[in-house]
């Protein structure tokens, strides 16, 4: 599996990830001849080289007019959609403005679909997020990891005014990757930048474990006398690795409530975001029967759902600790069968052997409809994964 580690040093922007992955090998010529493919663009890219605290470092830079149109999620979409860009390149540049627009509709007060970039729509920012898309694909990165984000500190001019740094919209894109505090006055990570980690990080924190084969390093336009101001993109084989992450368990004892209301209890912990939800037996004092209710989640969604269980059942209480939890890196595939296509998950071994699981609800429906054994449509599935591998 080919890895790309983001390594932090001072931070991250578009500009600088486009220049790291120059520097790991994109031919130049290759991406102007990909992102010739953007219609009604007017700009060129100049590309250069500078040394930063002793390395040399690549600098990337895109021109265009100063005066540039504000453009909303759907002019950015059509523009990416309506272009000769490969079909993979579009759908990771596509991945990184939905969630910026997501990110600045949240912070704004409105929907995705109305958004409007001002500064984030302007050329630049378009050919930054296009590019790192087109870098990425043609490198064949397959995984994405980064360290620790490093966050300034200061304010910051934009068209809604003066923001805190980190910007708004920034913090929101970090939701669920660990940060540090830098001794930096400004904004060394911009909402482009923490748009491509969020739509392409899957690991954070350490290093991954992998054979280096390349190292990147991307210039940014500012200059720190306590750090090089570059961003460095670490690239290499790796083998299907445990990925680590932290989540958040939560739980209390009940022994006074009335059975038949778990049903509900479990379906708005389930909407509101749990990874899982289970009930279990014990014995409590006073030797009462009781049920032990466990809530496995992000951190980030303790008090959303503290508040539901504290207010849809007769507990009291509920304990919160934070375990680290190891999980196999999978994907999702459709995969064709003789009773059609199912949805799949593939999970990679640490010794590299793939497992592919079929959605059950699918299976389900299948057999029901084909009049065949679940146990049938299960061992098509693995007959029909294997002889394709």
């Amino acid at each position: 599996m080919r890895t790309a580690y983001f390594d932090l040093v001072s931070g991250i922007s578009g500009d600088m990830t486009v220049a790291a992955l120059l520097d790991l090998g994109l031919p130049r010529r290759r991406l102007q001849e990909e992102l010739a493919k953007l219609a009604n663009l007017d700009f060129r890219i100049r590309v250069g080289r500078k040394t930063v605290h002793g390395i040399r470092a690549v600098r990337f830079q895109v021109l265009a007019g100063e005066e540039q149109p504000g453009r909303s999620w759907s002019d950015i979409r059509g523009l990416i959609e309506g272009s000769g860009l490969p079909a993979e390149v579009k759908t990771r540049g596509l991945a990184i403005f939905s969630k910026l627009a997501e990110a600045e509709g949240k912070v704004h007060g409105v929907a995705p679909e109305e958004v409007h970039f001002h500064e984030i729509g302007a050329v630049d920012s378009i050919v930054d997020i296009v590019a790192a898309a087109i870098g990425t694909c043609f490198l064949g990165i397959d995984e994405f990891a980064c360290s620790a984000v490093p966050l300034g500190r200061g304010l910051t001019r934009s068209l809604h005014g003066v923001l805190p740094v980190p910007a708004p919209a920034t913090l929101e894109l970090l939701k669920g990757f660990p940060v540090e505090g830098a001794d930096i006055a400004a904004e060394n990570v911009t909402p482009t930048g923490a748009a491509i980690l969020s739509a392409l990080v899957t690991r954070k924190g350490e290093a991954p474990a992998m054979r280096v084969e390349g190292t990147g390093y991307g210039a940014g336009t500012l200059e720190f006398a306590d750090r090089p101001n570059v961003l460095r993109i670490v690239t290499g084989e790796s083998a299907a690795a445990l990925a680590h992450e932290r989540m958040l368990v939560m739980e209390t004892h009940i022994d006074d409530m009335n059975p038949e209301l778990y049903d509900y209890v479990l379906e708005r912990l389930f909407a509101a975001g749990a990874r899982d939800v289970t009930l279990s037996p014990v014995q409590m004092k006073k030797n009462r029967p009781g049920t032990l209710l466990r809530v496995v989640a992000e951190p980030e969604l303790r008090d959303a759902l503290a508040g539901i269980v504290l207010g849809e059942t007769s507990t009291l209480g509920v304990r919160c600790y934070l375990v680290d939890r190891l999980v196999l890196p999978r994907t999702t595939l459709k995969l064709k069968t003789r009773f059609g296509t199912l949805t799949v998950k593939v999970a990679e071994e640490p010794g590299g052997a793939k497992r592919a699981t079929p959605e059950y609800d699918e299976v389900r429906k299948i057999a029901a409809a084909r009049k065949v054994p679940l146990k049938a449509v299960y061992d098509e599935v693995t007959r029909c994964f294997m002889g394709g591998r």
